[in-house]
């Protein structure tokens, strides 16, 4: 294991590995034991709010705080971190515990979303501001440069705009939980009074429901 999380801080981060501990540290849910990702990802999101908000400042000088906030809270947010960290592979190398394996929380987007700042974290202390910044301007700059309006996450979408018809909040219920453990599937269904249904498919209950929402929104619009 060792081994394989030293090829991925060489491969995928690019970093020169000095202490391979802290990215074991970075790599490990608290239900694996008391030396986890948790203080570490306390470090890495203000790393990652720091280098985000710098190069949003940077990157459009006429922008207002408003767009740049909606900007910023997207790429920052737990699922933009997931899917960066399923980019990079990192849900086959987060250590768990049995019963957290099992609910497929390898897949889940907080947990990668968490592991991704630790991540970062861990690079920080070992490499400082510089060599974080270098890692998040590679992993988020297609998100950054595809950016033409101030993007919202689906789930965040659908709310606004249930908001917007005076409706009650989108409703994600989960119907059903197939496959192996270590595999799972979730399906979701979510409903607004009034404007509809839908459901989706996801290897967690959080990758179900933005699917859901997304499947929703496309109805609606």
């Amino acid at each position: 294991m060792s081994e394989d999380i030293a090829d991925f801080v060489a491969g995928q981060l690019g970093q020169t590995t000095k202490d391979l501990s802290l990215f074991e540290q970075a790599l490990t849910h608290s239900s694996s034991g008391p030396v986890n990702y948790e203080r570490l990802e306390f470090l890495g999101d203000r790393v990652l709010g720091l280098v985000i908000a710098r190069w949003l400042y940077e990157r459009l000088p006429n922008e207002p705080e408003g767009k740049l906030s909606q900007r910023y809270n997207m790429l920052v947010a737990r699922e933009t971190c997931g899917e960066v960290g399923r980019q990079i592979g990192l849900p086959a190398l987060i250590r768990l515990g049995k019963q957290a394996r099992e609910d497929g929380a390898n897949w889940s987007d907080n947990v990668i979303g968490d592991v991704v700042e630790a991540v970062l974290g861990a690079i920080f202390l070992q490499g400082g501001y510089e060599a974080a910044e270098t890692l998040v301007r590679r992993l988020w700059g297609p998100m950054i440069e595809g950016q033409h309006g101030a993007p919202k996450h689906p789930k965040s979408a659908l709310q606004e705009l249930a908001a917007a018809r005076d409706l009650p909040n989108p409703d994600y219920q989960v119907v059903s939980r197939t496959g192996a453990h270590h595999a799972p599937r979730f399906t979701v269904r979510v409903s607004i009074p009034k404007l509809g249904e839908a459901e989706a498919e996801g290897p967690s209950k959080q990758d179900a429901e933005t699917e859901a929402a997304k499947a929703l929104l496309s109805k609606l619009t």
